[in-house]
């Protein structure tokens, strides 16, 4: 690596934080720019801009992924073509990699996923503005519908683009709204020509904030990833009869309500039974005719089960799928289960988590190594290359909430790690491993 390394422009990072987090601004200081919706295409459009005034070259893929490349000194041909970024076999060197998404929930932050783009994007800012070069070129992608709030499976645009999920079953999803993913990426202008499903990337490095307490509680500067929990997402409807909440002896009641409120409990005393890294929610649940007088006749909710253990994570999804039924049954109910999202543990690369350490040590920051609670694209690119995250501390452990916040000092740090670790990575001679 260069003996001298640029400088990353604190302040610059800050300023496009701020300025992005003002394309689908709301109350508090948060952010909505759910997925292919007109905010995310202003987002998306912003950031383009960006890419093209680094004079980055920029290609959309089918699923909307947007690439971002600085060309490398050694690329051979121009590393800004499809060929650097897709299964081609063209003689540019395969790039390397960060990024994250822009896409939030509907009452989002303004760091989770566009710090993790917009610190990519001032390591390249940094480069040219020293006029330096890695010998592979360096890659910033924005990833389509990271988040999975209005259409799912999340970390849609990854899964697709490493070939996990076909493009076609992709672009006929169906969102809350009714609207598909194809309809929508075309309607804002982004649906790509570029192709999926076998990208060439040497490497993948993504910056996030934690989202969780442990590096404040701690007192630490960072994380080193060393990868992603399993996640299971599950959606429950339990059927039964709506009748008078007065007249109605309790021996006699079909209360499909009081079925999904059992397994609401039953699900939190499993993750405390569990123990470990075992966790467990149900986030969303509806109740019809959902009267203040009346049993309800219907329930549907949301299970989400996480843990670094596949096979902890299928015990717990069987003994959940056991207790609605032994519920049900006892009560005289139906029910029926609805996959929406599952997805293995992932281990990070080990040569790579260990650079990131190395890197943080260099620069005098206290850290510890940690799995990721949440999801994120680079569990998904570490199906095709090395990948690994790095994080910094979330104040409050604060995420998906207009009151998340991240420590100046400790985000422009997190970029200095970034730019140290992609620039070993993309300074390697060609056919190094």
């Amino acid at each position: 690596m260069m003996e001298r390394l640029p400088e990353i422009d604190g302040a610059r990072l800050l300023r496009s934080l701020d300025e992005l987090a003002q394309v689908g601004a709301i109350e508090g200081g948060g952010v909505c720019r759910l997925a292919l919706s007109d905010a995310d295409r202003a987002g998306r459009d912003w950031t383009v801009a960006r890419m093209r005034a680094l004079d980055m070259a920029v290609s959309i893929d089918a699923i909307g992924n947007i690439t971002g490349i600085y060309a490398g000194s050694d690329s051979g041909t121009d590393s800004g073509t499809d060929s650097a970024i897709d299964s081609g076999t063209g003689a540019a060197p395969a790039p390397v990699m960060t990024g994250s998404h822009i896409d939030t929930v509907r009452t989002g932050g303004r760091y989770d996923g566009n710090y993790g783009v917009l610190a990519g994007l001032e390591v390249v800012a940094a480069l040219r503005q020293a006029g330096v070069r890695t010998r592979r070129p360096l890659a910033v992608t924005v990833f389509t519908n990271e988040e999975g709030a209005r259409f799912q499976p999340d970390m849609m645009g990854s899964l697709v683009y490493v070939g996990g999920l076909p493009l076609a079953e992709a672009l006929a999803t169906r969102g809350i709204d009714g609207a598909t993913v194809g309809e929508e990426l075309a309607r804002i202008g982004y649906q790509g020509t570029a192709a999926v499903g076998a990208p060439r990337v040497d490497s993948f490095v993504e910056l996030h904030i934690e989202q969780g307490p442990v590096l404040e509680q701690q007192g630490l500067r960072l994380g080193v990833v060393e990868g992603v929990q399993g996640i299971s997402w599950n959606e429950y409807t339990i059927e039964g009869v709506s009748n008078h909440a007065g007249t109605t002896p309790m021996a006699l009641r079909r209360d499909a309500g009081h079925a999904a409120a059992r397994v609401a409990t039953f699900v939190h005393d499993l993750a405390l039974r569990y123990g470990g890294r075992q966790i467990g929610t149900v986030g969303a649940m509806q109740f019809a005719p959902n009267l203040i007088n009346v049993i309800p006749h219907r329930a549907v909710f949301t299970v989400d089960l996480r843990n670094t253990d596949n096979a902890a994570l299928r015990a717990a999804e069987e003994e959940v799928q056991a207790f609605v039924a032994q519920c049900c049954e006892e009560a005289g109910l139906a029910w029926s289960r609805r996959a929406l999202a599952r997805f293995a543990p992932v281990a990070f690369d080990c040569a790579l988590v260990d650079e990131v350490a190395r890197h943080a040590q260099a620069l005098g920051l206290p850290a510890m190594r940690l799995p990721s609670g949440a999801g994120h694209d680079a569990q998904m690119l570490a199906r095709a290359c090395p990948a690994a995250m790095i994080f910094v501390p979330s104040v409050g452990g604060l995420s998906h909430n207009v009151r998340e916040f991240t420590r100046p000092e400790d985000l422009v740090d997190g970029a200095r790690v970034l730019m140290r670790v992609l620039l070993a990575r993309a300074d390697r001679p060609l056919g190094a491993p």
